[in-house]
């Protein structure tokens, strides 16, 4: 019952409490009338300004100028009656209204300019310097364009007051000058402070973070952009409040060459559509979102199906129309109120950026949003390479595919993409030539390439049936040789293992083997097929060594799958076959098949860990390549030194080499080559030699490209990004991790990932988000996933799980909850006993209880303490393991704290007593909690006690105690009370 003024104060402070949104906002609009009941302008001004801040941060800032002009009313008639905070707020909300103003086209520029003298002659008579009235006239001169440079001198030069704009928020508007005017990098410094978290707000440093975003692309400071984007989207999310920075990431995401990630922004903040209270924000995130939805319409893109508005289903051209339309409208609107184009004009300028990097940047999270659209990159790459020219005649054109096709070089898959265009326009007549041969061959090559597409593609049935088909037609076109390649090379083409050359295509990423097993029989059939054939003249010297290779790589997947300890047959075997396609391949003069049965054997002595053969025979390789002149055939070759390089504990060398085969795979355009994978092991060999920042750039990578291979590769992506989310928590990312962490948890693609990486994933998710102080969502993830794991068998990780549980919802002051998850934890030990783990779950409710409750929980904090040293006791009833020294050590040093905290000082004295003592039993690795305990006796016993005499003389006895242990730092800590008790 809000029937007293104390009432509705408390109900004030509750909704104060509540994050902004709808639910505020409504029960503020209830506040005022409750508050209207009473004749009390304390009562009435408070709950008017917590309604005009609700409306603030949800969207409704155009209602705010209406509510002031109530304060205003109050505070003319009755000015004592307002506190000292609200009397600040009055005069600080006159900006919030003149920017209400500002950024509502229906107000006349009169009516602002007018508001902007109020504002002034109330601070002048207030007693208040003018700097906050001429950064006012400054915003104003950016939406008309008129004085812009003039106005903001007049500004910028005058010293920062009382009632200026927070630090950050200044800031950035300095920052958006300096960028309108081109200077980006000047304006990145300036946004320093910022960014980088020593100045900061309500809603900084996230809307300097997407202020930042493009002018960092454009600066080539992509790993700050990524950061920006994952931590400042993050806590912009669904906020009407940061419209306007919504609009930055969306268009961020479109000039960066993510426009699926765009289009899951659309999705998350669809509701965002439909807000009106802030038309200028609202302009602002409509010209971002076309930014992104006219990238996609260009690139033919305009029927996917897209979020918007709610009650429409909108494709990207249909949505395109609407928010051309409104934001066309709204600029109209502003530009016809200010007399001037400057705001319809900065919006033209915005839709006239192209996308600002060559190829996508990896930003780490999971977009499923169209995942096609992954693959597309931002702009055509410039060519990294001369491409093959494609003759005009045809025939020219028939034989250079066939020449490069031998040669294994890259274009040859284009060029013969251009020989099946001919063929199948309109007209196409065959030509006559004994060297291009008849008709029935050129059909059977076509359909061996479509095979080859198949297969590139994993699609095994497919490409198994393609070749087949292709063997038949080169039957009735009487080439015996070629159709028996074609046929041997289906015994193999559903074999998962990676040939490294490229001729068996599909040939996947090289991780790992599947469990078929190859045909032997009909493989030596197809060899003595061969022979006859090569003795008769009807096999080609390529065909042939297509159909040893094909053994060879047989032989090396049956080698694989039986390692560590191959069978001797199979052993000899993979001798056998591996050898034979070498020799006919050096007989013959084909440096490209050599080179790949060196391949084969590399990786086997890799696999068996005689990594020095390998890397002789992979860098000997090599070196026949760069001598044959075969440079599109080094990726692979590369990629695998990189592994046993990496293996071998070379990582800075696996850097190099990883490098190089990732360069010269694109350079050739292989898309084939496994890239997910390589960018992977690139960023374990960063890790390894301490380039964090390069770690998370590769693993960022890996993971785009791991998405682009659709459900196949859910898991691999999944796993990379675990890794990722370390490696940021590492580099103090910490918010980066968890959006990392989000995308994963919250795709749909999560049912389908294994229950442990699952619980990984949500485990990391939780104390990512305890990190960051976000104690209620952490909690809420630490109760999913204890649900995850109570069926476990091994339950010592729900007993982990519930505890930590516990400590996030006491973070978070739900003290209920955090009595049922402690009950939780209690059932869980009592399964699978973690002592250490509970004891310190319950040292650290003390700590919470007392910094909450104050002396008032001392009892509480005192049970909790007994129950902590009853574990102990009962463990070593049971002789089971536990650290006996920090458990008792660190009882006795919280019951010290909870007593000091209740007054209670002799006993608190001479509870950290006991504590330093056990805190020695622990050896060299407790010297730092026994120098905390001495820091807390010398604080209790000169702070609490008076005795500062003795106060130091601990404390000097502690100092030099840490400097033997080589604790400085702790060292430092005694030394500065010591010196604040001396001065005493």
């Amino acid at each position: 019952m809000l029937d007293t003024t104390d009432a509705v104060m408390a109900a004030l402070r509750e909704n104060d409490a509540r994050p902004y949104g709808r639910t505020r906002t409504v029960t503020a609009e209830e506040l005022v009338d409750a508050a209207e009941q009473f004749e009390d302008t304390g009562v009435r001004s408070m709950a008017l300004l917590e309604l005009m801040e609700a409306y603030e941060y949800d969207g409704e800032r155009s209602k705010s100028p209406v509510v002031f002009a109530r304060i205003l009313k109050l505070w003319d008639t009755d000015p004592d009656g307002f506190g000292e905070w609200a009397r600040h707020q009055v005069l600080w909300r006159f900006k919030w209204v003149a920017d209400a103003l500002k950024d509502t086209p229906d107000v006349p520029l009169a009516a602002i300019r007018r508001w902007h003298t109020e504002l002034r002659d109330r601070y002048r008579a207030a007693g208040h310097d003018l700097q906050p009235y001429y950064a006012q006239r400054y915003h104003l001169a950016v939406q008309t364009g008129i004085g812009v440079q003039d106005a903001y001198e007049l500004w910028a030069a005058r010293l920062r007051s009382e009632l200026s704009d927070c630090h950050a928020c200044e800031t950035r508007a300095r920052a958006r000058h300096l960028i309108a005017a081109g200077d980006d990098a000047r304006a990145l410094e300036v946004l320093a402070p910022v960014l980088d978290g020593r100045s900061g707000c309500e809603q900084e440093p996230h809307l300097s973070q997407a202020t930042a975003l493009l002018a960092q692309l454009r600066q080539g400071r992509l790993d700050e952009a990524v950061s920006g984007h994952l931590a400042g989207y993050r806590n912009s999310r669904g906020k009407a409040s940061m419209l306007s920075a919504l609009g930055l990431h969306v268009e961020f995401c479109a000039l960066s060459g993510n426009e699926p990630r765009g289009l899951e922004l659309l999705a998350e903040n669809r509701g965002l559509f439909a807000v009106t209270g802030e038309p200028a924000a609202l302009l602002d995130f409509l010209t971002g979102v076309e930014v992104l939805l006219g990238r996609l319409a260009r690139t033919g893109h305009g029927d996917l199906a897209v979020s918007g508005s709610a009650g429409t289903t909108w494709t990207v051209d249909s949505l395109l129309v609407h928010v051309r339309t409104e934001a066309d409208a709204l600029a109209a609107r502003f530009d016809a109120r200010n007399g001037t184009d400057a705001v319809g004009a900065a919006r033209r300028a915005r839709l006239a950026v192209e996308p600002l990097l060559a190829e996508p940047l990896a930003l780490g999270v999971r977009a499923a949003a169209a995942p096609g659209l992954s693959a597309a990159p931002a702009v055509a790459p410039a060519p990294r390479r001369a491409v093959e020219p494609e003759p005009e005649d045809f025939t020219a054109l028939v034989l250079r595919a066939r020449e490069l096709e031998v040669l294994g070089h890259p274009d040859s898959d284009r060029l013969w993409k251009r020989v099946a265009e001919r063929v199948e326009a309109a007209g196409f007549v065959h030509p006559e030539s004994a060297e291009l041969g008849g008709p029935g061959r050129l059909r059977a090559e076509l359909a061996e390439q479509r095979a080859h597409e198949a297969l590139q593609r994993d699609a095994y049935a497919e490409g198994k049936a393609g070749l087949l088909a292709a063997a038949d037609l080169f039957e009735e076109a009487g080439l015996a040789g070629s159709a028996l390649m074609c046929r041997t090379r289906t015994l193999i083409a559903d074999l998962d293992e990676s040939d490294g050359d490229g001729d068996v295509k599909g040939d996947g990423d090289g991780e790992g083997s599947g469990a078929r097993r190859p045909d032997w029989a009909a493989l030596d059939a197809a060899l003595v097929r061969a022979e006859e054939l090569r003795t008769g003249g009807e096999l080609t010297d390529d065909d042939y060594l297509i159909v040893l290779q094909t053994r060879a790589y047989a032989a090396h997947h049956d080698l694989v799958e039986t390692l560590p300890e191959p069978a001797a047959e199979v052993a000899e075997r993979f001798e056998a076959a591996v050898g034979a396609y070498w020799r006919a391949a050096v007989e013959l003069g084909s440096e490209r098949r050599a080179a790949t049965s060196r391949q084969y054997i590399a990786d086997a002595a890799a696999r068996a860990g005689r990594l020095a053969e390998a890397e002789t025979e992979l860098r000997e390789v090599l070196g026949r390549l760069d001598a044959a002149e075969l440079p599109w055939h080094t990726p692979r070759v590369l990629g695998l030194l990189g592994q046993v390089l990496l293996q071998g504990d070379e990582p800075g060398q696996a850097v190099e080499v990883f490098h190089r085969a990732l360069a010269e795979a694109v350079r050739w355009g292989d898309d084939s080559y496994p890239f997910a994978p390589t960018y992977m092991m690139l960023g374990h060999s960063c890790l390894r030699v301490g380039d964090l920042g390069g770690a998370v750039r590769a693993l960022s990578e890996a993971a785009a490209r791991y998405d682009r291979k659709g459900a196949e590769a859910v898991e691999e992506a999944a796993q990379v990004r675990l890794q990722l989310a370390d490696v940021l928590r590492d580099t103090g990312r910490a918010a980066d991790a968890v959006a990392v962490l989000e995308s994963v948890l919250l795709d749909a693609s999560a049912a389908r990932l294994d229950g442990r990486m699952l619980a990984q994933a949500r485990l990391d998710l939780a104390r990512g988000l305890s990190e960051l102080e976000e104690y209620r969502d952490a909690a809420e993830e630490y109760l999913r996933l204890a649900d995850q794991v109570a069926g476990w068998e091994e339950q010592e990780t729900h007993t982990m799980v519930a505890c930590e549980a516990t400590v996030a919802l006491a973070r978070a002051e739900r003290w209920d909850a955090a009595d049922a998850a402690l009950a939780r934890a209690r059932e869980a030990h009592g399964k699978a006993p973690q002592v250490d783990q509970l004891a310190a779950t319950l040292r650290e409710l003390v700590r919470l209880t007392t910094r909450v409750k104050g002396a008032e929980g001392l009892s509480a904090a005192l049970a909790l303490l007994a129950e902590a040293d009853a574990l102990g006791e009962a463990a070593e009833r049971a002789g089971m393991e536990y650290n006996s020294w920090y458990l008792r050590g660190g009882s006795h040093y919280e019951r010290a704290r909870a007593l000091a905290v209740a007054g209670r000082h002799e006993e608190a004295l001479a509870e950290v007593e006991r504590a330093i003592p056990e805190y020695e039993a622990g050896g060299g690795q407790a010297e730092s909690p026994r120098a905390e305990a001495v820091r807390l006796a010398a604080l209790i016993e000169g702070s609490d006690l008076g005795r500062t005499d003795a106060a130091v003389a601990r404390l000097t006895a502690g100092i030099a105690r840490c400097e033997a242990a080589g604790l400085p730092e702790a060292a430092e800590i005694l030394a500065d009370l010591r010196e604040q008790f001396a001065g005493e």
